[in-house]
């Protein structure tokens, strides 16, 4: 299994976008990520049409448990982030 990574999406901007140089197609990818990152810290929710839902959620405090030990642990309060795909890359990925 393969692994995408950020260089890899410049590459496939720069591909598809003619007149951009590697350097302004690695700054609009930077921006994209940038505007998702900050809006996400901000607690929004991000919906992308056709690709799916990333949503910060709170979890509350909770009491878990040490595997090695069975130590009962308090595991803090904290945010998760949850990427929920739509319908469209569902079907997509199972065709």
């Amino acid at each position: 299994m393969a692994t995408m990574t950020k260089a890899d999406i410049v590459e496939q901007v720069y591909d598809c976008l003619d007149g951009f140089s590697k350097k302004e197609s690695a700054d609009i990818v930077e921006m994209v990520f940038e505007s998702i990152k900050e809006t996400l810290e901000s607690g929004e929710k991000i919906k992308i049409s056709g690709f799916g839902n990333f949503v910060v959620r709170q979890k509350k405090e909770r009491t878990g448990r040490n595997p090695q030990t069975g130590e009962e642990i308090r595991i803090a309060p904290r945010k998760v982030l949850t990427f929920k795909p739509s319908q469209v890359l569902k079907n997509a990925i199972n065709a």
